[in-house]
């Protein structure tokens, strides 16, 4: 079960976000902006997109910013000519999570870069909002005892997290049959597995409901964001992946659900907005009233479920396998994902090719049972030098 023991300072929230010019980073700030008096722009973090940097910067007054690309640094500090302190790198990320101008983190970068960072807050006692799964992913078993030793909360903002965690609010893990995940299916929901063969970029990058990024609308559309919602569970709610079952609802409305043991079953039911899973985040344990717009339910008209298929989206059933060999696995499958998902960006693979190189790159490792931190940043090294070596 997540730990909920530490205590935000009455008043308003000075919060620093992890990849701004991101669409959770974006939505966080529209989400701060609804709210002056509770909550209060620090520090904002990007890795090079300094043009959506500056503007934020004229509208939200940050103390500080990071810029991770150093010549993106330069130019930024140029621009800001001295009205915002400006640092630069991985480790400016992990200096301004630590200071005491911070309360809450929202961890929003993409992929692997989001650990270390994370990790920092987490040791620096701050309320951590993480939309950051891939942290969970490499690292859970690390991350969770640091956040049981430092008594800090971690709140979810993925949309599926958020919903269980709202589910299991006064309700024991031991009376928990199993969580469901749900899933929109993606682009590619009805596609055959012949057709996938030919998909291009801008159809895998055509969600039907959410807006994200894209590094997170292909995972969508390969199932492997799913996959990587199974292990973020895991770790979350403390379950094995047994009591984890994905469910593809078209709709996005009911964003997942929990089984108990005597049949009852909560939901969770919003419109697809990430506002509302990130605002819960900020404020819980408390509810703010908002403008936002409800669910008008006869309009609906229906409610789909469907089982997952296993075969056209092979990356689902990876993660999985990731999740039971566990160790060093889960860091290697994602780092091999990451390489995978650039490289059909980029035309260089075809979309099926995304869970071929993955499994090859899992064959490939030697899994580390019992990792440190070190261990696990070596494994995502290793993947990513393997999985760049099979185009060269």
């Amino acid at each position: 079960m997540l730990q909920s023991k530490s205590k935000i300072p009455l008043g308003r929230k000075n919060v620093a976000i992890l990849g701004s010019s991101g669409s959770i980073g974006r939505n966080s700030l529209e989400v701060i902006a609804n709210f002056p008096d509770q909550f209060n722009v620090s520090y904002l973090t990007v890795h090079k997109n300094i043009d959506v940097l500056c503007e934020q910067i004229k509208r939200f007054h940050p103390k500080g910013v990071v810029v991770l690309d150093d010549g993106s640094a330069d130019a930024c500090k140029s621009r800001v000519n001295g009205t915002t302190q400006v640092f630069r790198g991985e480790k400016g990320l992990e200096e301004i999570v630590q200071r005491d101008d911070v309360d809450v983190v929202i961890s929003s970068l993409v992929g692997f870069a989001g650990l270390k960072p994370t990790i920092k807050a987490i040791e620096a006692g701050k309320k951590i909002a993480l939309a950051n799964k891939e942290t969970l992913v490499v690292a859970g078993e690390i991350i969770m005892e640091l956040v049981k030793k430092h008594g800090v909360e971690l709140i979810p903002v993925d949309s599926e997290h958020s919903a269980i965690f709202q589910c299991l609010v006064g309700e024991s893990n031991a009376q928990v049959e199993k969580i469901i995940l749900t899933a929109s299916g993606g682009p590619f929901r009805t596609t055959s597995l012949d057709d996938l063969k030919n998909v291009t970029v801008a159809q895998a990058l055509n969600h039907p409901n959410w807006k994200m990024g894209n590094k997170i609308t292909i995972d969508s559309a390969t199932l492997m964001n799913k996959g990587l919602e199974v292990i973020e569970a895991h770790w979350l709610f403390g379950l094995p992946v047994e009591k984890i079952e994905v469910l593809i609802h078209p709709q996005s409305i009911i964003h997942s659900m929990v089984e108990f043991v005597d049949g009852s079953v909560k939901a969770q039911l919003g419109i697809p907005d990430m506002k509302l899973p990130i605002q819960y985040a900020l404020t819980y344990p408390d509810r703010i009233s908002t403008q936002n717009v409800r669910v008008d339910f006869p309009k609906l008209h229906e409610l789909t479920f469907f089982t997952p298929d296993h075969v056209r989206f092979k990356c689902l059933q990876l993660a999985m396998d990731a999740l039971h060999e566990g160790g060093t696995m889960p860091a290697a499958m994602n780092a091999a994902n990451e390489i995978a998902v650039d490289k059909f960006m980029n035309g260089a693979i075809s979309f099926l090719q995304i869970p071929e190189t993955i499994e090859r790159a899992m064959e490939h490792h030697s899994i580390q049972r019992f990792p440190m931190i070190d261990d696990i940043v070596e494994a995502d090294a290793s993947a990513r030098r393997f999985t760049r070596a099979l185009f060269n």
